[in-house]
């Protein structure tokens, strides 16, 4: 379902008169639907920075990120926003939504975009926001209103609403309480076992240990290591 093949990335800092800086080269390997992949390294081996090209973010400098029938690193912008509309979803850190927007159109909005229903995406909406502790008296507000840790919760809420057959998912269990955590990772095995191809960065050793099928060191794909 994922498919990295010998990609490279570096950073052209023009402020320190061009000098490039290569932080990736040679990634390669597979995710198979249902498996979950968790990316390991010291911090500033490049684990975001990879999850970032696979989203489209950052530009890879070679080499090929296959996602179902995409290649992202080749692909057009509008081709880029139909796979994360379709195919690829994304839990980040951090919730960015459009103000004034009430949380449970927040939640439904990737249903939405794919055709489905309002009352079946609302619905499904209110079960994620139900079983991520966010009170039905907060379902009408903007979630730009909240709390770190409500704000997060939405977010996680959001990314598991549509059942995307890849996703990626960066720390998703920060800063959770142990309940809420406990949710979250059976929503990762959910997704597993209805075939979602995962990557994830999990510093929780005992949540990857749990969910995660392999590891990848993105280490081993730094230009210094591989000298």
């Amino acid at each position: 379902m994922i498919r990295i093949e010998n990609v490279s990335k570096s950073f052209t800092l023009h402020n320190q008169g061009g000098a490039v800086i290569p932080v990736m080269e040679g990634a390669s390997f597979t995710v198979a639907p249902g498996e979950c992949v968790a990316l390991t390294g010291d911090s500033g081996a490049g684990k975001s920075t990879l999850m970032r090209m696979i989203h489209g973010n950052y530009l890879a400098a070679s080499g090929r990120i296959i996602v179902g029938d995409t290649d992202v690193a080749r692909a057009e912008p509008r081709e880029i926003l139909t796979l994360r509309r379709d195919t690829l979803g994304y839990v980040s850190q951090f919730l960015r939504v459009v103000p004034r927007v009430p949380t449970r159109d927040v939640v439904a909005e990737p249903l939405l975009a794919v055709g489905t229903d309002r009352a079946t995406a609302h619905a499904r909406a209110e079960e994620l926001l139900t079983r991520l502790n966010i009170p039905q008296t907060l379902w009408s507000l903007s979630p730009t209103t909240f709390s770190g840790g409500e704000q997060q919760r939405v977010n996680i809420a959001r990314g598991f609403a549509h059942d995307f057959p890849a996703m990626l998912l960066d720390e998703p269990t920060a800063s959770l309480d142990a309940t809420n955590r406990e949710t979250v990772l059976r929503l990762i095995e959910e997704a597993k076992a209805r075939g979602t191809a995962i990557i994830g960065i999990f510093h929780d050793a005992d949540a990857r240990a749990r969910v995660a099928d392999r590891e990848i060191d993105v280490s081993a794909f730094t230009p210094a290591r591989a000298a």
